[in-house]
């Protein structure tokens, strides 16, 4: 097994694994263990110029992300970069913030490039898996996760909602349980994450060097054409292939989950009983009357609701709403305005500020109830302030 390794104190990590014949393994991990490799807008530059070189080497079979450290794949995204923008917009106008539209740009583009990579994308999901991380890995065409994985959309604890395409995933979850999830920030272990569609394998962490030795001990087909609209049948034949050989190497290796964690499986009746509806109203103080219930799991989502941004509670149900018939692409320019109207405008700033900055815990969130953020406050985050051709997503999900 030969490789060739970049930099190591990058902030990503790139390494090409020689496997059989003459195709390659691409390794990308981020390298910000301290930050639980928390996705910057450097890192996402990095990853995405890396994905095109990939793309266009038909040497490259398969790509793997990975995250340094035994804590995390990724925790989220840089949010003190993201605060820092928006303390320094004195305008208030979301237009003038140019780091969060930039970076909110990027990251979603980079997303929507992992959904429609042509080559198989292999996510190692070990560790915490929230946010930026959800954002990097649901559009992976092979996502793994270990015995160590902790997988959640938090982002009403920071006065934001689950983004990075994440109202797509929560939609296609069955039962309601998309719209607890996004309420609630409620974690998911492998089983869980398995039953709801946004896990595919289970394999042990330390299968890692087996998972390696198994990729680079076979044989891989080159595909020499990448732009999906201009592959010949037979190289459309070879990446089906690829993609068909890792699926069958990956379930020769997985494992099955503990059995004894699977919380959203053994409350799925109940969540889509309480979640059911278009009252927000009553969803939520539903789900707050958990706060009594003797499972400690149902008991922390409630308290975190309780606890998390009214604001962000509305706009992720009316998210969800909203984009539940839009194509992927369509998300991402919905969720883009959202991203960037809640810089300026809703409790993000808040949020980032009481939990990371100031670290006291104690937000002070405007609208301070659900009847304030009622449906005529949301609709600001909906309403494009400039043509939309001026939208830095326009031309995503146009054919190459």
């Amino acid at each position: 097994m030969n490789a060739a390794l970049d930099n190591v104190t990058d902030l990503v990590i790139f390494e090409e694994l020689t496997c059989v014949g003459k195709s390659k393994i691409g390794i990308a991990q981020l390298n910000a263990p301290k930050t639980l490799n928390g996705l910057s807008l450097e890192m996402t530059r990095l990853l995405s110029q890396r994905l095109d070189q990939w793309a266009q080497d038909a040497s490259i079979a398969i790509v793997i992300l990975r995250g340094s450290g035994d804590k995390a794949f990724c925790a989220g995204g840089d949010l003190h970069s993201l605060h820092h923008s928006m303390t320094e917009n004195s305008s208030g106008l979301p237009v003038n913030n140019t780091y969060a539209a930039t970076f909110f740009a990027e990251e979603y583009a980079l997303d929507y490039r992992i959904h429609t990579f042509p080559k198989p994308i292999l996510v190692w999901g070990d560790g915490i898996v929230m946010g930026g991380g959800m954002g990097l890995m649901m559009g992976a065409s092979h996502r793994v996760v270990t015995e160590t994985t902790r997988m959640a959309m938090p982002e009403i604890s920071i006065g934001l909602f689950p983004d990075v395409g994440g109202t797509w995933l929560l939609n296609r979850i069955p039962g309601n349980a998309g719209l607890f999830l996004g309420l609630t920030g409620a974690q998911l272990g492998a089983n869980d994450a398995l039953f709801a569609g946004m896990a595919d394998y289970h394999l042990r962490r330390d299968e890692w060097k087996n998972l390696l030795e198994a990729l680079t001990t076979q044989s891989w087909k080159n595909v020499s054409e990448t732009a999906t609209s201009s592959l010949t049948e037979h190289a459309r034949k070879d990446l089906a292939s690829n993609h068909d050989q890792l699926h069958l190497l990956l379930s020769g290796l997985s494992t099955l989950p503990d059995s004894a964690n699977k919380p959203l499986q053994e409350h799925f009746g109940l969540i889509r009983q309480l979640c059911g509806g278009v009252d927000l109203e009553r969803i939520v103080s539903s789900i707050l009357k958990l706060a009594d219930h003797q499972d400690p799991w149902l008991q922390r989502a409630a308290k975190t609701l309780a606890h998390g941004s009214p604001g962000s509670a509305r706009l992720t149900f009316a998210l969800l709403a909203h984009n539940k018939l839009l194509s992927l692409a369509e998300v991402y320019r919905v969720e883009w305005l959202a991203g960037l109207m809640a810089a300026a405008h809703g409790d993000f700033a808040e949020g980032i500020r009481a939990l990371l900055i100031d670290k006291d815990k104690q937000p002070k969130w405007n609208p301070p109830t659900l009847a304030q953020a009622d449906e005529q406050w949301v609709k600001k985050f909906f309403s494009l302030p400039f043509p939309a051709e001026q939208h830095p997503l326009y031309r995503l999900g146009d054919s190459a």
